[in-house]
């Protein structure tokens, strides 16, 4: 069933989906925590909270905020579908250089997670089945 990106329903079955393949993942070996602030979101007030953090070698995203993190990213809701779900490496750059991103703290470990994300088989596998969830 597909789920309202960023919902509460699209969260739960996100973090089913990787923790699936958690035993099988390769460790991230960058440790960053990240906050998130999704504006123009279709539901809800309008705002959504995101966090995601590495610092155990695993992805950990979820709703909310960290208290303490190296970096803020803040965008719009139709930038973070497209990069969260879509993660095309093209649409990023592009809506970063046009100011579609913003970015507060430590943007050097952001792009050091960004170059050591995995991009193996089982990375394929759940960012298709994440695909299949979203709406």
């Amino acid at each position: 069933m597909a789920h309202q990106f960023l919902s509460d329903e699209w969260m739960v079955a996100a973090r089913e989906i990787r923790a699936r393949y958690q035993d099988d993942s390769i460790k991230i070996p960058v440790g960053v925590r990240m906050n998130q602030i999704i504006t123009g979101v279709p539901f809800g007030e309008g705002t959504v909270a995101t966090y995601t953090d590495t610092t155990s070698g695993s992805l950990d995203i979820d709703l909310g905020h960290l208290e303490t993190a190296d970096v803020t990213v803040t965008t719009d809701y139709t930038t973070a579908r497209n990069i969260f779900v879509e993660q095309d490496p093209n649409f990023t750059m592009q809506a970063f250089m046009s100011g579609k991103i913003k970015v507060e703290g430590d943007m050097l470990k952001m792009m050091a997670l960004q170059a050591a994300m995995p991009q193996d088989e089982i990375a394929k596998t759940i960012a298709a089945e994440i695909k299949t969830i979203t709406k």
